[in-house]
Formats: structure tokens, C-alpha cells, sequence
């Protein structure tokens, strides 16, 4: 990656000769510590176990980034079979949202089990906590010069009021680029104020985990589609064609984001199906008896 002069120094800082701290595992870091935060905030309101989320994070935030990492890899295999030295050098970024989920996931699913608890409530708990930790997450992104839009003009990112130190960082290589990471971070912040607000009127088990993952794919869906270097393969063109048309009503505001490869976007696809599941999921749990899913039981 060639950095141009008003771009951000990836490394925050050094250690000695040897040890070198990317701005990426810091914004990590400190995306973990935030979601905490309000998890135990939020634990105390509904009276949980604050013990527990400690004892869960110090499991689901390592299953969380090896998740992430294996499924970005997977999907990149060629590279990395070609390269194998990169596969753990997560400091270059390649950390798939998707992936992360899956291994947090089966981690609290294990984790309520063997503390006989409900998986559900304490999905519901986590779920600010999770997409505050992705809002924060993306400015890595964003200090690594990837997961960006198509090429857009200066006057474009200064008619948004960007700062000046957004506008620079999206110029790499001689090109304005869409601050995809910018949109979504926005993006998930309302969804961490709308899913608390809603979890203070709707004490129903499971429903705000399933709506934080329609809110996160919704966002996902749209502002994939102007990303240039998503994951993708090549589908059947009804697939494609599908996919298009669904994320047409983008268009009527920008152009889509070129595509590397492939003509089907995976996160694209993943979210749709997220959305249609935890859709049902919601509907189904609204018929179910209410007063054995509340939290107080």
C-alpha cells in the first residue's frame, strides 16, 4: 500500500526494535473495551451477572478475531495458500464481520450452556455492546486504507463537511475514494440507540439480538454494494440479478462499487439471509408465551 503525505501512519507506535503497535489493533482493543462498558452498564440495569460478561469476553473476543481471520482467509485462500506467512498478520486488516459473528456466537451458545443460563438474554445483552464494537472497529479500517468505496471527487467528500484528515486519509494513490467505513460506523451508532431503547420496552428474550442483526445486515446490504474490494464469487445470473435489484434503490443516489472479481457480493447474500431468519425468528417469538421469555424469569 502506497501512502500519500496527508495519510495516517498505520503504526501508532513502537516498542523497542521489535515491537511494533498498529492504530488497528488498537482501535480493536479499544472497541472491545467500549462494548464492555455498556454491556455492564446495561447489566446493572436489568440486574445480570456482570462476572459473567467479563468471564464471556475473555473467550468470545479470541474466538470473535480467529473467526473473523479464518473466514476472511477462506474466501481468499488463493492469496493466502500462495502466502501463507500473512494468514496471522491481522495488522494488515482482513477481518471479516461475518466470520467475527459466527465465532462469538458459538461461544456464547457454549458459554450459556455450561453457566445454565439463557443463551437469548444474554444475546440480547450483548448485542449494543457488539455493534457499538463494530461502529468503533471500522476506524481501523479506516487507518488502514481499506474496506472504502468507488472513486468519488474531492468536491464530493468536501460537500459532506468531512474534516480534512477523513478527506485525506480516502486519497490513496492519486484517487478520492467513498468513506464506506465512515457510513457505517454512523450506521450501527443509531442502531446501538434505537436496540437500547428498544430493549427497555421489549424485555422479550432473543428479539433484540435478531433485530440488532436486521438493523446491522440492512446497513451491511446497501453500503456493501459501493465497496470495491469485497468478498465475492460467481453466481448464476438470476442470483446476481436478484441481489441488483434489491440494492437498486442505492443507485438512485450513487453507482455501485466495481467489482475485483465474481459477480455476487457475500456479505451481500449473507444478509439477506440474516435478514429473512431473524425476520421469522421475530415473528414466530411474538406468538410464543411471553411471560416464560421475559428477562425476570
Amino acid at each position: 500500500m502506497i501512502y500519500t503525505l496527508g495519510a495516517i501512519d498505520p503504526i501508532a507506535f513502537q516498542l523497542g526494535e521489535f515491537i511494533t503497535v498498529y492504530w488497528y489493533g488498537v482501535i480493536l482493543g479499544s472497541a472491545a473495551i467500549f462494548g464492555l462498558l455498556l454491556a455492564l452498564w446495561e447489566s446493572k440495569r436489568i440486574g445480570f451477572n456482570a462476572d459473567l460478561l467479563i468471564d464471556l469476553l475473555i473467550f468470545a473476543v479470541p474466538a470473535a478475531i480467529i473467526g473473523a481471520r479464518a473466514y476472511y482467509v477462506l474466501f481468499q485462500w488463493e492469496y493466502y495458500a500462495a502466502n501463507p506467512s500473512e494468514i496471522i498478520k491481522i495488522w494488515h486488516g482482513g477481518l471479516a464481520i461475518h466470520g467475527a459473528l459466527i465465532g462469538a456466537v458459538l461461544t456464547g451458545v457454549i458459554f450459556a450452556k455450561k453457566k445454565n443460563i439463557s443463551f437469548f438474554k444474554l444475546a440480547d445483552l450483548a448485542a449494543p455492546s457488539i455493534l457499538l464494537g463494530q461502529a468503533i472497529g471500522r476506524w481501523g479500517n479506516f487507518m488502514n486504507q481499506e474496506a472504502h468505496g468507488g472513486p468519488v471527487t474531492l468536491e464530493f467528500l468536501q460537500n459532506m463537511h468531512l474534516p480534512n484528515f477523513i478527506i485525506e486519509q480516502m486519497y490513496i494513490d492519486g484517487v478520492y475514494y467513498h468513506p464506506t467505513f465512515l457510513y457505517e460506523s454512523i450506521w450501527n451508532i443509531v442502531g446501538v440507540i434505537l436496540l437500547i431503547l428498544f430493549r427497555m420496552r421489549n424485555p422479550i428474550q432473543g428479539v433484540t439480538f435478531f433485530l440488532y442483526l436486521t438493523w446491522y445486515s440492512i446497513g451491511r446490504f446497501f453500503i456493501e454494494g459501493l465497496r470495491t474490494d469485497s468478498l465475492a464469487f460467481t453466481g448464476p445470473d438470476w442470483l446476481a440479478g436478484l441481489v441488483n435489484m434489491l440494492w437498486s434503490p442505492m443507485s438512485i443516489f450513487f453507482e455501485s462499487g466495481a467489482m475485483a472479481y465474481g459477480n455476487v457480493r457475500i456479505a451481500q447474500l449473507i444478509g439477506i439471509g440474516i435478514i429473512l431468519f431473524s425476520l421469522i425468528f421475530v415473528w414466530i417469538r411474538k406468538y410464543q408465551n411471553r411471560k416464560q421469555l421475559r428477562y425476570e424469569e
